[in-house]
């Protein structure tokens, strides 16, 4: 049998820049920061005091598009804020791409949402209550909350899609390894239809802890929230931790013609890879992240030259894109220097599982409207990091090829290669 066609049909965000896609990119595309100073808890004590927080989220905006398809209770108490997240941004994917669900086969469409994290913030809220109220207190929501999957679930029980039903949890690679899974599904012939990405809420007090143990994070900007991710510069020092989600609908491609649907791209690789190096840090060559890139372009059967843009993981680590930098140079070779990167980090700060989903709607509308978004905060390059990386301004291009990669902690490497249709 053939080989199937997938393609994107609806995007979906939720981020410190927007929660529609077409206000995420027309801040993208001015070079707007979303980071600030975080408020939904006291910092005081903390010595980062950023992030890219979705300060105007509340899911009772979402309530009346829910209510076309469910009479379930969208409510924090019964659902954890990245379980919220994914749920807010598959209704403005679904609503995006025009389906009538009275009209398809909802046991031919499915649904991956992945999550780096989960509910930590239920964790922390529970285990107070314990300490502080006794077991009797504890929610009986708590698992259904905290569990990672709660996004795949709900999202399923909101639009009663009953085909493929599961989540990943690859760290920051999540969102991309759950698209590019939630694909090969369509390809093969098991789905005609399916909502991917992945979904993050970690900044709470106790997520926030945990990275600064592991001193991953900018500390240095706190005076200074939107000029602190500042991908490939000199002066980089660590990223900054965001929340939120990222959702695409994924359609087989004869599908999608058949019902008149708007396609923004077409997903024609995939390629997922280890670094079997270390838990946190990089393969410092990038042997890993080359190979996921490579994977992704014998996937499509093309050559590297053929790639115009790169949606680079960029999370302005000091170790993360200088390898990145590398395995661009190796995979690309001559036609690296020909390549345009950017990294929307530099504006969004990073969302952890949810990154990849996020930046595949990025990568999706850069090949549907021929326009890279910048690389802010880029003043100084790294000597070592001498690619064309989109600094300061966004720019026009006419893009066939563009390319999102997203590396997480595991060694987990995934790249999408998507097409213009």
């Amino acid at each position: 049998m053939a080989r199937r066609r997938v393609v994107v049909t609806g995007l979906g965000v939720v981020t410190s820049l927007g929660e529609s896609h077409d206000e995420m990119w027309d801040k993208l595309c001015a070079g707007e920061s979303g980071i600030s100073l975080l408020r939904r808890w006291n910092t005081e004590k903390y010595p980062v005091k950023i992030g890219g927080e979705c300060l105007n989220f509340d899911i009772d905006k979402y309530k009346e598009e829910a209510a076309k398809y469910t009479e379930e209770r969208l409510t924090p108490r019964r659902i954890d804020r990245f379980g919220l997240f994914g749920v807010a941004a598959s209704l403005s994917a679904m609503k995006d791409s025009g389906i009538d669900l009275q009209a398809v086969d909802r046991t031919r469409f499915g649904v991956i949402i992945g999550t780096g994290i989960g509910g930590i913030e239920t964790i922390e809220e529970q285990y107070k209550i314990l300490m502080e109220r006794g077991v009797g207190r504890v929610s009986p929501f708590t698992v259904p909350r905290l569990m990672p999957n709660a996004a795949s679930g709900n999202v399923s029980i909101v639009f009663n899609l009953r085909g493929p039903n599961t989540a990943v949890s690859t760290a920051c690679a999540t969102g991309s390894n759950a698209i590019g899974d939630a694909a090969r599904l369509i390809e093969h012939d098991l789905a005609d239809m399916m909502v991917a990405g992945g979904s993050e809420a970690a900044l709470c007090e106790l997520g926030m802890a945990t990275f600064v143990a592991a001193r991953a994070l900018n500390s240095s900007s706190n005076d200074d929230p939107t000029h602190a991710s500042r991908p490939w510069d000199k002066t980089r020092d660590g990223f900054v931790m965001s929340e939120g989600a990222g959702v695409v609908i994924l359609e087989e491609y004869e599908h999608a013609k058949k019902r008149g649907a708007r396609i923004y791209a077409e997903l024609v690789g995939y390629g997922m890879s280890g670094d079997g190096y270390h838990i946190t840090a990089p393969d410092p060559e990038g042997r890993g992240a080359t190979m996921a890139m490579r994977l992704a372009l014998k996937d499509a059967a093309v050559a590297p030259d053929v790639v115009d843009y790169i949606n680079a993981h960029g999370t302005s680590t000091q170790l993360g894109d200088l390898a990145e930098t590398k395995a661009v140079k190796t995979t690309f070779g001559h036609h690296a220097s020909k390549l345009s990167l950017s990294s929307t980090k530099s504006q969004l700060g990073h969302l952890l599982g949810a990154s990849g989903g996020v930046e595949a709607v990025i990568t999706s509308l850069a090949v549907h409207r021929n326009l890279i978004p910048p690389t802010i905060n880029l003043h100084d390059p790294d000597p070592e990091c001498d690619l064309d990386y989109t600094p300061l301004k966004a720019k026009d291009k006419h893009i066939v090829y563009a390319m999102s990669n997203s590396f997480g902690f595991g060694g987990h490497n995934a790249s999408l290669l998507f097409k213009k249709v």
